[in-house]
């Protein structure tokens, strides 16, 4: 039982990883469909005819598809590395949040043990929580996930398997993350130039409370 219920147009920290640290993305076709799952997942009602275009992955034109749905949650951050992911999460309707993760999680497992001709689980069990509004944490977790694969020291033959939210913010071409939310959250911040500041500050905390050095905010 969560220790926090969902409430609609709250903001919440989600999260989760491979069964026994393993990754859950092993090339950058993975992460792009995991990234398509969650945008399509999002919606009231996904459309059975996109499902199985994803399955026979046939190209789909998922902005077109998407024009009448309503959305379950809002996606405002995301990060994925090579074995676990995050994302800040706005849950639009009773029950999005949760119905959401069942997709996705579901779903993408599905994909991954027929890809890679094995069974069983592949996440750790039921996604982790936190509720994001919470004093003085949400100035915390909101760069924590967004630049969360700079806390982690990732090899260099995985790198390409990240995928961040802070491309989308940084462009201002978003695609997941819903672009209402992004202006909301750049005004809170001041602008993304003062949040990527404070994100940098955040994650060189964080690596040092975790023994590890500074590194370049920008490097890749």
């Amino acid at each position: 039982m969560r220790k926090h219920k969902f409430i609609n147009g709250s903001y919440y920290h989600i999260y989760n990883r491979g069964v026994d640290k393993r990754d859950i993305f092993s090339d950058e076709k993975d992460a792009e469909r995991f990234l398509l799952s969650m945008k399509l997942f999002s919606d009231e009602n996904p459309i059975g005819s996109v499902q199985i275009a994803l399955r026979e992955n046939e190209t789909v034109d998922v902005q077109r598809l998407q024009k009448s749905l309503k959305k379950i949650v809002s996606i405002v951050e995301y990060c994925l590395n090579p074995n676990h992911f995050h994302f800040i999460l706005k849950q639009e309707m009773d029950g999005g949040i949760s119905e959401f993760m069942k997709r996705l999680q579901g779903g993408y497992t599905k994909y991954f043990n027929d890809k890679n001709k094995r069974s069983g689980s592949l996440l750790q069990g039921r996604f982790k929580s936190s509720y994001a509004e919470r004093e003085n944490y949400f100035e915390m977790i909101c760069p924590y996930v967004m630049w969360n694969h700079k806390i982690h020291d990732i090899p260099k033959n995985k790198k390409h398997l990240v995928r961040t939210s802070d491309d989308e913010y940084r462009s201002g071409a978003f695609s997941l993350v819903n672009p209402k939310e992004a202006k909301k959250f750049l005004a809170m911040f001041g602008g993304y130039k003062s949040f990527s500041k404070h994100g940098q500050e955040v994650i060189s905390i964080v690596r040092s409370q975790r023994g590890k050095t500074d590194i370049e905010f920008h490097e890749d």
